[in-house]
């Protein structure tokens, strides 16, 4: 019986790790220098450079930088305003053909809050660390790509589990971190296999994990939409549509009384995803490593600058955000990355050797055989 169940676990093992080999060491080549993406938007020049000038030079008001945005693109409205946690002195602006437009049809760039210049920013518009995103995170394909992804990285995580269940059998007769040396190659390998598996299996089981909740965000900011944002706005199911917005100036100011000790993380602008036709949102976060990725949401009616719901987002929806960061090692500085990015190459390693592993046992055996046939 046994013997039977490790049979079983050994084949979920073996299908569920070739089924998503191909796709893992995509993602694992991928995600190497996204591990490091700020420094390489820096090495690449892909990162906006803002003028140099006094510590005290005075910000335009939020409406002036609206209107220095629409002057910049004229045909676009804008989406989003996020603000960089590493300066002050710049504004992101997300803006599209419509309030509605998909994430990939936007264009970003920034605004020196100081001057309203408009700053380019190609990491986030098609650059080298835009492609290798697109790769990682949809391969290109849209949401059919995430849904394929996140079910390879279901698969991976079935793997890791199951490889761990095999592990206590197979080193039964083994000190750990045992690699016989004085045995065959494929042995080694095996032997390598399975300890750097073991190793690296609660990164991997983590990273898994994150991965295939932050490949699920289209699927999950709908689900919030229809659910908990449409009870927040459900007063204005049957309001005239908006014709009029109020100015953006005093945004920041009724959301950070509405939620004193927060700092702003976005603004959504009426009639895109994070907002309703009648509401600007105003997301804000905390200071800490944690709260920082925790996000309340501010309704403020877009004709009357009236605050209409304060709230925290479900459950689901803090998953996700603290799925990226976790994901990528954005959480604990240098010294996290450096952890990440090594560990990510163990798991190249652990899956080109269980690759190899399972060649060998299925061809290498037929070519034995065949020899023997042939000698015979």
């Amino acid at each position: 019986m046994r013997s039977r169940t490790i049979k079983r676990w050994s084949q979920v093992h073996t299908w569920t790790s070739l089924i998503c080999t191909v796709f893992l060491l995509l993602l694992a080549l991928t995600g190497l220098p996204l591990i490091f993406h700020h420094e390489l938007e820096h090495a690449l020049g892909e990162a906006p450079e803002l003028r140099e000038m006094p510590a005290d030079t005075p910000h335009l008001s939020l409406q002036q930088l609206v209107e220095a945005a629409e002057r910049e693109r004229p045909h676009e409205v804008v989406q989003y305003i996020g603000y960089d946690d590493e300066d002050s002195n710049g504004v992101v602006f997300i803006m599209a053909a419509t309030a509605g437009t998909e994430p990939n049809s936007s264009h970003t760039f920034m605004l020196d809050a100081r001057t309203g210049e408009a700053i380019d920013m190609p990491a986030a518009n098609g650059g080298v660390l835009m492609f290798i995103l697109r790769l990682h995170v949809d391969m290109f394909a849209g949401l059919p790509g995430k849904l394929l992804l996140a079910f390879m990285g279901l698969l991976f995580v079935i793997a890791c589990v199951s490889g761990a269940v095999l592990y206590s059998p197979f080193m039964r007769r083994l000190d750990f971190a045992t690699v016989r040396r004085d045995k065959s190659s494929r042995t080694r390998w095996l032997d390598l296999h399975n300890l750097i598996g073991i190793v690296t299996l609660t990164w991997a089981v983590v990273v898994g994990t994150t991965g295939v909740i932050s490949a699920c965000a289209d699927i999950l900011i709908s689900a919030w939409r229809n659910d908990a944002l449409s009870a927040l706005v459900e007063p204005y199911r049957n309001a005239p549509p908006l014709t009029e917005r109020a100015s953006a100036n005093n945004l920041l100011a009724i959301a950070k009384q509405a939620t004193p000790g927060m700092q702003p993380d976005f603004i959504a602008f009426p009639g895109t995803r994070f907002s309703s036709e009648h509401h600007y949102g105003v997301f804000m976060k905390g200071s800490t490593h944690l709260t920082s990725h925790l996000l309340t949401t501010i309704l403020i009616d877009a004709r009357t600058l009236e605050v209409t719901a304060v709230a925290q987002r479900p459950w689901y929806m803090d998953a996700l955000s603290l799925s990226s960061p976790l994901h990528f090692g954005d959480y604990g500085g240098r010294p996290m990355q450096i952890l990440w990015a090594v560990l990510d190459v163990l798991t190249i390693i652990v899956l080109l050797s269980g690759l190899y592993l399972w060649w060998v046992k299925r061809y290498g055996s037929a070519a034995r055989a065949n020899a023997v046939e042939v000698r015979a």
